[in-house]
């Protein structure tokens, strides 16, 4: 497999492991990561820091696959704020939609 595809497979692979993360605040968190780092070592062009990097990231993403684990094993069972269904509440002093016919 050639580095770049090393790289794709690599970055979808973290962007994957982030969603089995059940906080969203965790998720979010390791899927900027992800982008941000990727995005910064897109401009290596020596292939000897590419190799140690595609080498850190997969130590990396062994560390998020575990820790994504443990997580789901003990962290908070119920869902955060921005996680929930709420239903629609209407602004103070707006009169409700009419219905059109």
């Amino acid at each position: 497999m050639s580095a770049a595809a090393e790289v794709r497979s690599l970055f979808r692979a973290f962007l994957r492991a982030g969603k089995h993360y059940p906080n969203y605040n965790i998720r979010e968190y390791i899927q900027r990561r992800a982008r941000e780092g990727f995005h910064d070592a897109a401009k290596l062009t020596d292939p000897s820091a590419v190799k140690s990097l595609l080498e850190l990231g997969r130590q990396e993403l062994e560390v998020v696959k575990r820790q994504s684990l443990v997580y789901g094993l003990y962290g908070r069972k119920f869902k955060n704020v921005l996680e929930l269904d709420l239903p629609q509440v209407q602004p103070a002093g707006k009169p409700p939609a009419a219905a059109s016919l």
